[in-house]
């Protein structure tokens, strides 16, 4: 692969990713305080500073690593999880679902900001590429992760939502799948198992949505 279309690409994503990663960290960070839980606002994760939820390994290293290794074609990676101890939560169980879905909420709205940034560019007749794809990679960037953590699998938000909604039992079956859970995933991911069976049909239903939500800004510019 060209080195000057790599170093564009990582140009492009890298802003989009650090803003996904920041506030989806920050966004299970603020839900646990407001809900009862003030383990990650006292070790300082409830903030938009990158720095505190970026892993450097799993978010600059593994990813860049991958990234050559395959040409572009598999990406992966993992920021710093956002400690919470959800015994402190008022109601545990339920406000579980809460906090965990924070995360890939943010993202959703972040897509949508992104998507009406580009709509605002292309009214302005702004033509500059970096800047165009940047607003695409964003809506990328997001849609990936709010599909992605929504895979009902702990320790992913979607597995945490899982267990809130089960009743007690059956949670504590799910539950006991989390320290294995990233393996699962991982291996999941190798085998495309959750690209073609989770990821693309989540994926196309969230642009969907998000086409229908901008139809109003299309309308104005």
């Amino acid at each position: 692969m060209d080195i000057e279309q790599i170093i564009q690409t990582v140009a492009i994503y890298a802003i989009p990713v650090i803003f996904a990663i920041t506030l989806h960290e920050a966004a299970h960070g603020y839900a646990a305080k407001s809900f009862g839980d003030k383990t990650a606002y006292v070790l300082g994760r409830v903030t938009l500073n990158p720095l505190k939820h970026i892993d450097p390994m799993g978010t600059i290293v593994v990813p860049l690593l991958l990234y050559f290794a395959t040409a572009g074609t598999f990406l992966f990676g993992y920021a710093k999880p956002v400690p919470v101890r959800f015994g402190n939560l008022r109601h545990p169980k339920k406000d579980m679902v809460w906090v965990a879905l924070a995360g890939p909420a943010s993202n959703f709205f972040q897509a949508i900001l992104w998507g009406v940034v580009y709509l605002l560019l292309i009214k302005m007749g702004v033509s500059e590429r970096f800047f165009i794809e940047m607003c695409q990679a964003g809506v990328l960037v997001n849609v990936v992760m709010f599909a992605f953590n929504l895979f009902p699998l702990p320790p992913l938000d979607g597995g945490r939502i899982l267990v809130g909604l089960l009743p007690w039992k059956q949670a504590a079956m799910v539950s006991r799948i989390e320290p294995w859970g990233f393996y699962i995933v991982l291996g999941l991911l190798l085998t495309n198992i959750i690209s073609n069976f989770w990821m693309r049909p989540l994926m196309s239903a969230t642009y969907w949505v998000l086409d229908m939500i901008l139809i109003p800004v299309r309308l104005i510019f």
